[in-house]
């Protein structure tokens, strides 16, 4: 249902102002139905649109996206706000004919700070357990019976102390995990111990039994992940990549899991998307891998800011949720 402040706001805007011009939900690859329906639940007074090629564009000024075509808004006259239907940004910021004046604001909700911790939380038992592993014997008729790793007996490395990161710590932590964290930044209110900067990052590394990359795609962190900083890590070490796929170098890993010196790797996020049917992860027994499924938005829990940010922007207010396009989150 509205909010009162949100009745307040619509009753004080120009009456052409309020039916004139549109929400549009572009998402080439995500269906749209749920988002239509959790957003007219929330406010049924906003003219929602669905991107077709007969779509009026000059009558839409917001847009909710995911995955657009690169050099989409381009078609459109009106805009002013971009929303992007999850957390993360980088697929808009490496558009290089986004509006340079149009502000983009991203998802920040509670709900996927708490089911990436489940995810990530199941991925640490799988290895530590080795389920994995006795799937693989259970397809041989092998049983053999290894020893499994406790929550006491593993350090884990958290790469990138955002509100997903920070939320992960600290639920791990009361778990019992040994955690830490690096970022680019000082954080200080973590409850984790904290790396900081390039120069710490190697001692970040070195005590990292898992390590967990939860950072942000940015022109800093694109194949950050690669030979010189993966063989930083303990031998044995265990790689779980929740974030964006081009933070790591995907051959460094293969070659490092050859090797020995990484153990396992658990892969949400990948270059390209889907990944296609011949790459080697498919084949490589070391490497889990989940179709981009860690932490999906919620249209029913976002729709509140969402409706939000419409009326901000109706006023011309600032949007909750910003990105700042020269950090890249």
């Amino acid at each position: 249902m509205r909010s009162h402040k949100t009745i307040l706001i619509s009753l004080l805007l120009p009456k052409q102002t309020q039916t004139s011009m549109s929400l549009l939900i572009l998402s080439p690859t995500r269906e749209t139905d749920s988002w239509v329906k959790a957003i007219r639940e929330e406010d049924s007074s906003i003219p929602i649109a669905v991107y077709s090629e007969r779509t009026n564009l000059s009558e839409i000024d917001f847009v909710l996206t995911w995955n657009h075509p690169y050099g989409v808004f381009e078609k459109f006259p009106n805009l002013k706000c971009i929303s992007s239907m999850g957390a993360g940004v980088d697929y808009l910021l490496k558009d290089p004919d986004l509006p340079l004046n149009v502000p983009i604001t991203r998802i920040v909700d509670p709900e996927l700070s708490k089911t990436m911790f489940e995810f990530i939380l199941s991925l640490l038992l799988n290895q530590m357990r080795g389920l994995s592993h006795f799937k693989q014997l259970q397809l041989l008729n092998q049983w053999k019976p290894k020893m499994y790793k406790r929550i006491e007996d593993v350090r884990v490395g958290i790469m990138g102390l955002g509100v997903i990161g920070s939320y992960v710590a600290e639920r791990l932590m009361n778990l019992g995990f040994s955690v830490h964290a690096w970022a680019q930044s000082e954080k200080p209110n973590s409850k984790a111990e904290v790396f900081v900067g390039l120069n710490q990052l190697k001692s970040f590394m070195q005590k990292s039994d898992f390590l967990v990359c939860l950072l942000p795609s940015t022109p800093a962190t694109r194949a950050f992940l690669n030979k010189e900083t993966l063989s930083m890590l303990p031998a044995g070490a265990i790689l779980i990549n929740v974030a964006r796929g081009d933070i790591l170098v995907e051959n460094d890993l293969i070659e490092m899991l050859d090797s020995g010196h990484i153990e396992a790797a658990s892969l949400d996020v990948f270059w390209q998307e889907p990944l296609p049917a011949t790459h080697p992860f498919w084949e490589h027994e070391k490497i889990d891998i989940t179709p981009h499924v860690a932490s999906l938005t919620n249209p029913k829990t976002v729709a509140p800011q969402i409706v939000e940010n419409y009326w901000r922007m109706k006023k011309g207010d600032a949007c909750l949720n910003e990105v700042s396009k020269e950090k890249g989150y």
